[in-house]
Formats: structure tokens, C-alpha cells, sequence
């Protein structure tokens, strides 16, 4: 038989606002600690180096983290130019130097083409898998790989200030899987000049925004304590971009159970993924067909 994992059946989300020197791992243990948690996630993994709204799922709502990984999110983040780094940020070597250094104008028309559909190419040290093996593993051990682009949605990306010649201070909206650091790669080798990430912050992501984060001190003198309970946010904060129908009590028994279960009219065409509630909270997520729920994910705690 399995190790039964210890802990309370505890459901929510708390936001914490992580941060730099920590693994986004590192955080959600903290937080499965402070709260005695069975269960926890988080949505989204943020750089070590990186700060900003880390949302930690808990029991029943880590069933919603993959439509708060597929929601936008945005980071602000500062670009030192003149210098690539083989980890495309801070904390890498430089393996080339420019002395060139772009305007203003010139590097708000470079930002034009890093808006909309882009393809986008992940860093060296990066957790994508090659041949079966994390590409910063590889990376660490000299390796130079070729990594396959892939696709991000850049709903946008702008220049807020430029303290000096050598920085660029940038805000982005975008969608799933993009890297900042290649970002601020490719734009300095659009320019001419090379660059990397220097600091980087994501201030929201979904409904979750890290002006709403507790801090890791915050956590600690919370831990183990009721208070801390009270800054939960319900496991329904994961279904916001997800239309709401009301299930009839009959319904939601059904659902509750694995099986598709009448719901309420709503605006939600046949083949929609939508969310079904019963008294205000989340019963299951699934398929709308000729008015039922079709469930995916039933939700035993919501």
C-alpha cells in the first residue's frame, strides 16, 4: 500500500508574492508546511532569481491550476544591454560583449515585432526536456543544444523607462509557457547589442495580482495558526475564465459522482468547457452537452 500523506484536507489558494533566491518548490513547501497542508501546487514556476505573485494551490483547487497556467499573466522586468549570458539573465557568464547601443526609438520599434503570435525559442538553461534529460542539466555540463521554437502569445509588450544607456525597463502580457529571458535575448540581438534580464517580477497572473501576496516573513509568523487560514482564497479564483453554470441538486449529485448531470441555461454553446456550481460552489469542470455537465474534474471539497 501507498505512504498515506499526512496532513488537513485544506482547499484554496493563497498568493504569495515570492521572493528572489527561492525555487517556486522551495515556496510550496513553506507554504504546505505553514498551513499543514495534505496538498499543494503551484501555477506557473517562476526563476529563482525571479520575484512576484507565485499563487499556491491547496487541495482541491490544485484541480484548477492548469486554467490558471493558461491564463495571461504579466511581468516587469529591466534588460542590461551589451552583454549575452549563457543563462540569458543576471546570473550567467557573458559569452559575447557589444558596445552598441540602441535609442529609444529604436528599441520601441524592435518591440513591435515581439507582440502577437511570435515564435519563441527557450533558453539554454531552461527545464524543456531533451532526449529525455532537462536542457539546464545538459547545459550545465557544457552541452550547446539546438531547441525547438515554440509558440507565445504576446498581448503585450512595452517600454516604461530607461534609467540609463545600458537598461531598458519593459512590461509584457502574455499567455503559456513564454520566457522573459528570451525576450530580452532576441530583442538585443534584433538590436545589435546583445542583452539579458538583469531583474524580472511577474505582478499578475490570472486573478491573482502580487500586490495580494504574502511575503515568505508574513508566512512564517502566520504558520500553523488560524490567521493564516483567513487569506485563503476559494479553489473558484482558478475558474474565473471559465463560464459558470448552476447545477439543479440533482445535478450536482450526479456530477459529484463522475457522471454528467443537469444544468441551468446559460451562456455556454454545446462543446464549451465551463464550470458547474451548486450553492456557490464549484462541483466539477467539464463539457457542456444538451444541457448537462460532461465532468473532467470533480471537485469532493469545494
Amino acid at each position: 500500500m501507498g505512504r498515506t500523506r499526512k496532513g488537513r484536507d485544506i482547499s484554496g489558494w493563497l498568493v504569495v508574492d515570492k521572493p528572489a533566491g527561492l525555487t517556486s518548490t522551495a515556496v510550496v513547501n513553506k507554504v504546505r508546511w505553514a498551513l499543514s497542508a495534505k496538498k499543494a501546487g503551484h501555477a506557473g514556476t517562476l526563476d529563482p532569481a525571479a520575484t512576484g505573485v507565485l499563487a499556491v494551490a491547496l487541495g482541491e483547487a490544485t484541480k484548477t491550476v492548469p486554467f490558471i497556467t493558461d491564463a495571461l499573466k504579466a511581468y516587469r522586468f529591466t534588460v542590461r544591454l551589451g552583454a549575452a549570458k549563457n543563462t540569458d539573465d543576471a546570473e550567467g557568464e557573458v559569452i559575447a560583449r557589444s558596445d552598441l547601443r540602441p535609442s529609444d526609438d529604436e528599441i520601441k520599434e524592435a518591440l513591435h515585432g515581439f507582440v502577437g503570435e511570435i515564435m519563441q525559442v527557450p533558453p539554454q538553461f531552461s527545464a524543456v526536456k531533451v532526449d529525455g534529460e532537462r536542457a539546464y542539466k545538459r547545459a550545465r555540463e557544457g552541452d550547446q543544444m539546438e531547441l525547438e521554437a515554440r509558440p507565445l502569445w504576446v498581448e503585450e509588450l512595452v517600454m516604461t523607462a530607461r534609467p540609463d544607456a545600458d537598461t531598458v525597463e519593459l512590461e509584457m502580457t502574455c499567455g503559456k509557457g513564454g520566457y522573459v529571458r528570451s525576450i530580452a535575448r532576441d530583442l538585443g540581438q534584433q538590436l545589435g547589442c546583445l542583452g539579458h534580464v538583469h531583474t524580472l517580477r511577474r505582478i499578475w497572473s490570472g486573478p491573482f495580482d502580487a500586490e495580494d501576496g504574502l511575503t515568505l516573513e508574513q508566512i512564517d509568523a502566520m504558520a500553523k495558526t488560524p490567521e493564516l487560514d483567513t487569506h485563503l482564497q476559494p479553489l473558484e479564483m482558478g475558474l474565473t475564465d471559465l463560464p459558470e453554470l448552476r447545477c439543479t441538486p440533482e445535478g450536482a449529485m450526479r456530477l459529484r459522482n463522475g457522471n454528467p448531470g443537469a444544468v441551468m441555461p446559460g451562456d455556454v454553446a454545446y462543446g464549451d468547457t465551463a464550470w458547474a456550481s451548486f450553492e456557490g460552489k464549484a462541483v466539477a469542470v467539464g463539457t457542456f452537452r444538451s444541457g448537462e455537465l460532461h465532468p473532467s474534474r470533480v471537485f469532493l471539497h469545494g
